[in-house]
């Protein structure tokens, strides 16, 4: 018994040394998701073992297993790819990030957690990170439209756009989602940003079934976002009251959308990033 108990003592004792040389921990960003939406993670490793670490050339050299707040596994629709070999020399860290939605089942609402593995194989161990909670939420539908967009068959294809709002840390956020007409084919759910609660969204679709988007985001400013049928964000900008004049969306002669009334706020955030000389109806914003 003392024999395999100095075999025990000296297992722990080398794990323990493994733990305090090379250590991994997992970040998130924001700890609140909308269903369907990107839930992305990483896992920051840092080394301090003095040797130089070969990690990644192995399809599992990282996992993760999440559980739901009965304290279930998750299940899997499939591992996540994190195969890419790279060296990680001491007193250095490296991250590496992953999106959990399209790998793991979370379409429950509710509270999980996340826990990594890294897998040292040079050294015949592995270390696990503390589990880091999240949350998913369901949003309040604002608004749907089923849309036609051309097929290679000669059909349209039938889509569906839908604004939806949950309020995360107390401020309410805009979302918009592509789907299929029945909801069951998922191509994009992403926000489009923080509201007012007193904002009424605006919604036109232009004669490309791109989704124009403007709704209030602050006390003078607005946020004005065009979508493409494939959920892809092609621009993003501010707008802000000018006197009583105050930003609207509305359809254009050429079957487009665009904002009247009010001023163009370039900033840092906007898609595509401006670049060119300001008109006469554009101020920049003095942001840090």
């Amino acid at each position: 018994m003392r024999f395999w108990g100095s075999i025990l003592a000296l297992i722990v004792t080398s794990t323990s040394c493994l733990r305090a040389q090379v250590s991994a921990e997992i970040i998130v960003d924001q700890d609140q998701f909308l269903r369907d939406e990107s839930v992305p993670v990483k896992v920051r490793i840092t080394n301090l073992s003095g040797q130089t670490l070969r990690l990644g050339y192995e399809d599992d050299w990282l996992t993760f297993v999440v559980e739901n707040r009965d304290n279930t596994i998750v299940s899997k629709e499939a591992e996540i790819p994190v195969k890419g070999e790279f060296t990680l020399d001491s007193a250095f860290a490296a991250t590496k990030r992953v999106d959990l939605a399209p790998y793991f089942t979370l379409s429950r609402p509710g509270r999980y957690e996340v826990t990594a593995t890294v897998k040292i194989k040079q050294w015949d161990n592995q270390i696990t990170t503390k589990p880091k909670g999240f949350y998913i939420m369901t949003g309040a539908k604002l608004w749907e439209r089923v849309f036609g967009v051309p097929a290679a068959n000669g059909l349209p294809e039938v889509r569906k756009y839908t604004l939806l709002q949950a309020t995360f840390n107390k401020r309410p956020k805009i979302y918009v989602r592509v789907t299929d007409e029945t909801e069951v084919r998922l191509f994009k759910v992403f926000p489009l940003g923080p509201t007012v609660s007193f904002s009424k969204p605006e919604m036109q679709l232009d004669k490309f079934s791109n989704l124009h988007v403007l709704f209030q985001d602050g006390a003078q400013t607005f946020n004005y976002s065009v979508i493409n049928p494939d959920g892809e964000l092609k621009i993003r900008q501010t707008h802000v009251y000018v006197g009583a004049s105050r930003p609207l969306l509305r359809e254009g002669d050429d079957g487009y959308a665009k904002v009247t009334g009010g001023q163009r706020l370039v900033t840092k955030d906007d898609v595509p990033p401006t670049t060119v000389a300001l008109s006469t109806n554009e101020v920049r914003a003095v942001r840090p």
